[in-house]
């Protein structure tokens, strides 16, 4: 069997999945159609970007189980401009439903990230400011970035994965993919410790 390893850049309001649960959602069938790959863990259909998909079961399973604790990189804009503190709390862990958060990386970006435009765009209010915050987690809850910034006063507006592990978009625009380089899978194999990914 011939191992395939691709990344997408998940456009908004597209599932992370094959199959069509409703008629107003669009699924990865819309973009990729090369057969029995399956994406690493997910994002929401109202996050964007960086998705890693493989046909290869082992590396899929390895990547994502939880304790595996690769990073993961969003560009996040929130509403209104977090302080110091609600940085802070974001980055040493906050209380999100029934359990906290690991430490996390995070900074507020000082200019607005140069990104596609998002299809819609986000809601525009001239009179509340928007900010822009890059994380860095090492685990992975459902709607973990968004509880996040809402548990400390800045919920999230726009959420774009850029990168998971060394792995980047590397110049993809929405709803475009490529194969994975040969630095990029060797780099695979080497933290997930599946043989046979090179």
């Amino acid at each position: 069997m011939t191992f395939k390893y691709i990344i997408f850049y998940k456009p908004y309001g597209v599932l992370s999945q094959f199959t069509q649960e409703t008629p107003k959602h669009r699924t990865l069938k819309d973009f990729i159609q090369i057969p029995d790959v399956y994406p690493v863990g997910r994002l929401d259909w109202d996050s964007e970007g960086l998705l890693l998909l493989t046909n290869n079961g082992q590396l899929q399973h390895r990547l994502s189980n939880p304790r595996f604790g690769h990073e993961r990189t969003y560009l996040v804009q929130v509403d209104r401009i977090p302080d110091a503190e609600a940085i802070a709390k974001l980055q040493t862990g906050v209380e999100v439903q029934d359990y906290r958060t690991r430490p996390a990386q995070v900074r507020l970006l000082p200019t607005e990230p140069t990104l596609p435009e998002r299809d819609p765009p986000i809601r525009f209010r001239k009179n509340v400011p928007t900010a822009w915050l890059e994380i860095t987690l090492t685990e992975g809850k459902n709607r973990q970035v968004r509880r996040m910034t809402a548990a400390v006063g800045f919920p999230t507006l726009r959420l774009i994965r850029v990168s998971i592990a060394q792995i980047q978009l590397n110049g993809l625009q929405p709803g475009e993919w490529r194969d994975l380089t040969s630095s990029e899978l060797k780099f695979l194999h080497n933290i997930s410790k599946v043989s046979g990914i090179v």
